[in-house]
């Protein structure tokens, strides 16, 4: 048989099971997940120099599985040094997180082998994939240990980048971009805001399902939320191999806070998405990351099941639709209610290591937006059922 035929088979295989995935009831869904203790946190020194390279920005983490380590984007849009994402080691038990070492970063290189370009020198007359980019989550292949990565593209007044998640080899070389949905491209009157599109990402249903969800509402599907009233986004599911198969609501909470002074600067979305498990595709944890300015940062983490819920994938816009039924949410975890020393722009979260109780570690990372008044901060939380 060709490889292109064995290729398309597989393919068609794959796509079947995960659609059978969606349809069918987890096999065993637990009743819920528990935050059960704080396990500590370490500070990363801020402006840390690494390999020609200033830590920071850090806006997710994978445990790879591989390695035994971490690995963690860089938000820097080649500002500093090219786009990036960094290796790293550290101990997570029942005594606390470890210190942090760093052991490799790679630059993040275009098909013609070449790094991404900063923001102020993007040639727009260039294929989207050798445009600039704004890094935001990277989750490590199960099945080949590539990594693929999430960016949110661009939009200006001028400038129209679509959004991506792309394959990219461990040294950071592009292997290939997944199809992304019509309604996530950037058109003119509709699409995703600008900074707010693909910030999480996740593998599912043991690696045959890329989950993925929007920062805040897309244009056409309402406002942001705001302290009155909160949002509906949009989290997409696609066979590994690129179908589109299923999009579903996800209700965005109100803003915790008005801004101090009342005119000044505040957001809320979701910066980070993680598998419950690796078998069932139906139930993830959602980052929910806020900052009011003159009030500070709230994280929290909440536990969703899309079972029953409504695919809106050919829905045109969530605010004139009716009857649509989002996934179910529950809150998991508000890390404003943990001896941590700051509450700071916490981006990403992974599965650590099972202690020997039996709980499962979730490790978290901040994004100190390279600025001398934020910290890049590891944190620890056991879970269980």
């Amino acid at each position: 048989m060709k490889s292109s035929n064995r290729s398309r088979i597989t393919t068609a295989l794959i796509g079947t099971v995960s659609l059978s995935l969606l349809a069918a009831p987890a096999a065993s869904a637990s009743p819920g997940l528990h935050v059960t203790r704080f396990l500590g946190e370490r500070i990363v020194p801020n402006a840390l120099p690494f390999q020609g390279t200033t830590v920071g920005g850090l806006s997710s983490i994978d445990y790879d599985p591989r390695t035994g380590g971490y690995v963690m984007i860089c938000d820097d849009r080649s500002a500093l040094q090219p786009s990036r994402f960094y290796t790293a080691k550290f101990t997570v038990d029942a005594h606390g997180l470890g210190p942090v070492t760093f052991t490799g970063t790679h630059p993040f290189l275009r098909p013609d082998g070449k790094t991404y370009p900063p923001l102020a020198q993007n040639d727009p007359t260039l294929p989207q994939n050798e445009q600039t980019v704004d890094p935001e989550e990277l989750r490590a292949d199960p099945w080949t240990g590539n990594y693929y990565w999430s960016q949110e593209g661009e939009r200006t007044a001028t400038t129209l980048i679509d959004p991506s998640i792309r394959e990219a080899t461990r040294t950071g070389d592009y292997v290939r971009d997944l199809p992304i949905p019509a309604n996530e491209r950037m058109l003119p009157t509709s699409g995703p805001r600008q900074n707010l599109v693909l910030e999480g990402i996740t593998f599912a249903a043991l690696g045959t399902l890329v989950a993925s969800d929007v920062e805040a509402p897309l244009l056409q599907d309402g406002p942001v939320s705001t302290t009155s009233a909160g949002s509906l986004s949009r989290i997409t599911l696609q066979s590994r191999f690129g179908p589109i198969l299923a999009q579903y609501g996800y209700p965005q909470e109100k803003l915790f806070a008005g801004p101090v002074p009342s005119t000044a600067f505040a957001t809320t979305g979701v910066s980070s998405m993680l598998a419950v498990d690796q078998v069932d595709p139906t139930r993830y944890l959602m980052m929910e990351r806020s900052f009011v300015t003159g009030v500070g940062n709230k994280i929290r983490i909440y536990e969703i099941d899309t079972k029953g819920a409504t695919n809106v994938l050919k829905v045109p816009s969530l605010s004139a639709a009716k009857n649509v039924k989002p996934v179910s949410k529950r809150l998991i975890a508000d890390l404003g209610d943990y001896p941590l020393s700051t509450v700071d722009n916490v981006e990403g979260m992974t599965w650590g290591p099972t202690l020997p109780s039996g709980e499962r570690t979730l490790v978290l990372v901040s994004d100190n937006n390279f600025s001398k008044t934020q910290v890049t901060q590891f944190i620890g939380l056991a879970v269980r059922p």
